[in-house]
């Protein structure tokens, strides 16, 4: 029997399309750990994850981070942001991903920065991130290069043609 944490993303797109989502997550039942709410298979929109549920929340501290900008056109700026991100509260023991796991992200956001004095400003972010791919510790690749799932672009196209689509019908 297939363990679920040894099921790469893309095999369970595989393994499981067209097929009725209660029906699959029945037929795979006991093949994940006891309390082991991160890797159990769930569904959302008839389609199967793995991961925090649907709902679920966290609060970081990004303390120490970097931001660094450089102006590339008179309204355009390349950004890089690196810090090392905390939980504020301890996460539940033996729970989540495995130490090693990498995620790649895609964000969507509206910046507000408030000028306070000559060096500091308050800072607002908000908007949208969207996962478009895993790298468990011992995979050699992110899960978007693998054949069976949409590559980067593909996602990235997706993603903003959805949102192009959202917006314009907001109007």
């Amino acid at each position: 029997m297939l363990r679920e944490y040894e099921i790469k993303n893309y095999e369970i797109t595989k393994y499981f399309e067209n097929q009725n989502p209660i029906k699959q997550l029945e037929s795979i039942k006991g093949t994940v750990k006891k309390n082991d709410e991160f890797n159990k298979l769930k569904t959302y929109n008839h389609k199967i994850y793995t991961g925090m549920k649907i709902g679920g929340e966290h609060y970081w501290n990004y303390n120490n981070g970097r931001w660094y900008e450089k102006k590339k056109a008179p309204n355009k700026w390349k950004i890089t942001f690196n810090c090392i991100k905390e939980r504020t509260h301890s996460a539940p023991q033996n729970t989540g991903a495995q130490v090693g796991t990498k995620y790649h992200w895609f964000i969507i956001a509206d910046q507000i920065a408030e000028k306070l004095n000559a060096n500091s400003y308050m800072t607002t972010m908000r908007g949208t991130k969207y996962k478009i791919g895993h790298k468990r510790p011992h995979w050699k690749q992110f899960s978007y290069d693998y054949c069976e799932q949409k590559n980067y672009k593909e996602q990235l196209i997706q993603i903003l043609e959805d949102t192009l689509a959202r917006l314009k019908s907001e109007r």
